[in-house]
């Protein structure tokens, strides 16, 4: 299949796009959210850059749509109505927002784009009413296990944790800066250090190391000679990074919040919601680095098995076979700028289009989250 779909989101799309279809990444001289291209990566030759102005429509064969705004955007810019007269899915990346759990999808209650969620426990947590939903976990490439952990730190990678704050667990860093030195690793984490303010602890800015944003690459190899594997997010969809942390053969702890129970096995590390109890275990495997081995040998061997790429492309493909052929439509058109509204999803069926959030519940602008780690 010929594939549209943004550059929105790199860690899934690193997975996506190595399958075995073709993908066509709308790319803009500028760059920016609506026009990403393949954004220097090194993806396969099947991640195709494309100008999505001068595209034939009719080469398109389904769109993954991941922003509401996607559904009109195509629709301007193609003259196929995704869900209508172009198959398309929707991939809900985050956590819902808002009134949690009567958070309302921006898709609920309509039947032309099917849902798919990353975790059951998003699928769980957003209500999306009639509309058909799916949960694909995600695959990981296989970085390979690099594990050495000769650095007596705690690993942790998390991108913008200032502006985030407590959806990330930042306010809990210093805790565990207290137990041990922590090597922090994404975008924004030069700011970490003013914000977090050590010193008014009673702990050294050593305490404290900021590797920043640095290519995947370099990541896995830095990462990997951690001890161990931090993930203090209290609200976000499962983190690729603790996935890519289990692949390198790392032991992790984590908060047992969202998906990471399911994710992390017994014996792979530590999910508690008991800070302290975490804070004590991550200096025993600071202390401890044959323990430390053990178990992220048990977290290597889960991540394969559950969030291998083989299983992640094998389900979408299964997803993408079963999608509705297009619907007979008049010559494509490309419409005027303004005359799709910018968040125009399928007609719902009815009697689905009276049904009303629950009071407290009306649906939350959708801003997808594009610095998950």
């Amino acid at each position: 299949m010929r594939i549209l779909v943004w550059h929105v989101h790199g860690g899934w799309m690193e997975a996506f796009v190595r399958g075995r279809h073709e993908y066509l990444l709308p790319v803009k001289p500028d760059g920016g959210a609506w026009g990403l291209g393949r954004g220097g990566r090194e993806w396969p030759v099947a991640a195709q850059e494309i100008d999505l102005d001068t595209i034939d429509p009719d080469s398109v064969d389904v769109v993954v749509l991941q922003r509401p705004e996607e559904i009109a955007a195509v629709a301007r810019k193609l003259g196929r109505r995704p869900g209508v007269d172009l198959p398309a899915v929707y991939v809900e990346h985050n956590t819902p927002k808002g009134d949690v759990p009567f958070t309302l999808h921006p898709l609920a209650d309509q039947h032309g784009i099917p849902v798919v969620h990353v975790t059951h426990f998003n699928q769980l947590f957003w209500d999306t009413g009639s509309t058909p939903t799916v949960v694909i976990e995600h695959g990981i490439p296989d970085p390979g296990r690099l594990y050495t952990g000769e650095r007596e730190e705690m690993g942790v990678v998390v991108n913008e944790p200032v502006r985030r704050g407590r959806v990330t667990g930042t306010d809990l860093l210093p805790g565990f800066a207290g137990v041990g030195p922590l090597r922090v690793f994404g975008m924004g984490t030069e700011a970490l250090p003013e914000a977090l303010n050590l010193k008014g602890f009673g702990l050294s800015e050593e305490r404290l190391r900021i590797s920043g944003d640095v290519p995947a690459p370099r990541l896995h190899q830095e990462l990997a000679r951690c001890r161990l594997y931090l993930h203090p997010l209290r609200w976000t969809s499962l983190g690729l990074a603790l996935l890519e942390a289990m692949h390198l053969g790392m032991p992790v702890l984590a908060l047992a919040t969202t998906e990471a129970t399911r994710a992390i096995p017994p014996g792979a590390g530590l999910v508690s919601n008991n800070v302290d109890e975490l804070q004590r275990f991550a200096r025993c495997l600071l202390d401890e680095p044959g323990d430390a081995y053990a178990m992220g040998m048990v977290a290597r061997a889960a991540a394969l098995e559950r969030y291998g790429l083989g299983k992640f492309h094998q389900a979408w493909d299964e997803l993408l076979a079963d999608l509705p052929t297009a619907r007979p439509s008049p010559a494509h058109t490309r419409l005027p700028e303004k005359q799709i509204p910018e968040q125009q999803v399928p007609n719902k069926q009815l009697p689905d289009t009276e049904r009303r959030p629950q009071p407290g519940s009306e649906s939350v602008s959708h801003d997808t989250e594009r610095t998950h780690p």
